[in-house]
């Protein structure tokens, strides 16, 4: 494979597949490029073929028997393990999201953080991993519901959160009795074969977690596989469609997490400068690259052009470079595609009649990175195509409304369902928003991004299918249900 970019062989990352504890390197080889200095290659790694992910699927299936039997508490202090695990390496995962992803390095510092607590979290899940006991209608009878884990599941996980999406979904499967396959984004691959090698080091056996390096092929068997019996999927929706199309097919069931047009609802009793701030961070934090980013400003009339400016300022102040620099606050897009939608997104707005008031421009650097200045639109229509459609960047439209109402309105006029923020101080108001936005996750003063790491992630809509993750919840995917009825007498 010839290469167009510089490669040191003494950091590069060599991926492999991790079956059963081998590595495995079979498979044609992609390449990972820093997207901040994209002349310089992070690594390779194979793409699994059908026979990897075979192999993959038929080492965690027979790993399944032993690992259920070990019993969900000490699932949990394996899972525990794994958390001092990576409290340990902390700067090591850090260094690997800033490189791969291109997160700042308090943005990968941060995201570590929560990946750790989100393992502590589901770890506690182990002592409460239980049914119910009822009542029985006949006499010396006894009476209960016990969860059992479903089997091998496959976890398909995005570039976004290189750690903390394949933790919340690894976490939780491990501890209700659930072996893996966990396939990450070949744009993040060598975060998630760390957090592989961890679990392995906290005790985890090595068939209970498996890695497959791939793209929608390698996804499509692992989807496709027989012995899948769950699929855990964030991602696009046009992707999550088609998972859920080819899981149907088995009747295997799924989880998909999709995408959001989340807007942010600022009405004119508001405090515009918080606002602002909330509105910046949710709109241009990790170059807007989340799944809960704040991509709509719904605004009062009354306090539109105010507030519009006090975005700007603030969109104007934030310095874009490399993720390295401790000065920086927004990193590169993931790659030139996403560079290229985003700008292209923006002229399309334009020519429709749009207001650029602040970036819609490529940054360049002597790196070459994907970098994209903080942009912020006015003028669309409600229905123009960048009013509706997620573009994964930092670009904020903004909408005007005249009253609470037509705001809701607005904010519920999309396909998605992921976050919704309101602005106010009227109590009553708080009271509606809370009972008539269509979103999974709302939020009241405050920003339209993040919550706690034992708060459900969970959206409406094309938004999301499938029980919520980061909570209790996300049981109910991992495990079934079942009764049992004795009679003692």
């Amino acid at each position: 494979m010839s290469l167009s970019v510089d490669v040191r062989a003494d950091q590069l990352h060599l991926g492999a597949h991790l079956v059963g504890g081998h590595r495995v390197q079979d498979g044609a080889l992609l390449e990972k490029v820093n997207p901040a200095r994209p002349g310089t290659s992070l690594g390779r790694i194979p793409v699994a073929d059908r026979g990897v992910v075979d192999s993959a699927v038929t080492t965690a299936h027979g790993q399944l028997a032993a690992w259920r039997r070990l019993g969900s508490i000490a699932r949990a202090d394996l899972v525990h393990r794994l958390a001092g695990l990576m409290e340990r390496d902390r700067g090591e995962l850090a260094r690997l999201i800033t490189e791969e992803h291109g997160k700042t390095a308090a943005e990968a510092t941060a995201e570590v953080a929560r990946s750790i607590e989100i393992v502590r979290f589901a770890a506690g899940l182990g002592r409460r991993l239980g049914g119910r006991t009822l009542p029985s209608d006949s006499p010396d009878t006894w009476s209960s519901t016990t969860r059992h884990a479903i089997g091998v599941v496959a976890l398909i996980t995005p570039w976004n959160f290189p750690l903390a999406i394949p933790v919340w979904k690894l976490a939780p499967a491990l501890v209700a009795g659930c072996t893996v396959v966990l396939k990450p984004s070949p744009l993040a691959p060598f975060t998630a074969e760390r957090l592989v090698s961890l679990a392995h080091e906290a005790g985890v056996p090595a068939g209970a977690v498996n890695l497959v390096h791939g793209d929608g092929t390698t996804g499509a068997a692992l989807v496709e596989h027989p012995l899948v019996k769950g699929v855990s999927f964030t991602g696009s929706v046009e992707v999550g469609r088609r998972v859920q199309t080819a899981a149907a097919a088995s009747l295997t069931r799924t989880q998909l997490e999709m995408g959001g047009k989340n807007a942010v609802v600022v009405l004119a009793d508001a405090d515009l400068e918080k606002a602002a701030d909330a509105v910046a961070h949710g709109a241009f934090g990790q170059a807007g690259q989340r799944c809960s980013a704040t991509s709509r400003a719904i605004v009062q009339d009354d306090v539109f052009d105010e507030f519009v400016g006090l975005l700007a300022a603030r969109a104007r102040a934030l310095r874009v470079g490399r993720p390295d620099d401790p000065g920086t606050d927004l990193g590169p897009l993931i790659n030139s595609a996403s560079l290229e939608r985003c700008l292209d997104a923006v002229s399309e707005a334009v020519r429709d009649g749009a207001r650029l008031v602040t970036g819609g421009r490529a940054v360049v650097t002597e790196d070459g990175g994907y970098f994209m200045a903080p942009t912020v639109l006015t003028g669309l229509a409600a229905d123009a195509p960048l009013a509706n459609t997620e573009v994964f960047g930092p670009v904020l439209v903004v909408l005007s409304c005249r009253d609470f109402d037509e705001a809701v309105a607005l904010n519920n006029a999309v396909r998605y369902g992921m976050s919704a923020t309101l602005f106010t101080a009227s109590l009553p108001l708080i009271g509606r928003f809370l009972a008539e936005a269509e979103a999974g996750m709302l939020h009241v003063n405050r920003p339209g991004v993040g919550a706690f790491p034992h708060m459900p992630h969970i959206g409406t809509k094309e938004s999301q299918v499938g029980p919520a993750e980061c909570a209790d919840d996300t049981i109910e995917f991992f495990t079934e249900l079942r009764t049992a009825t004795i009679g003692v007498g």
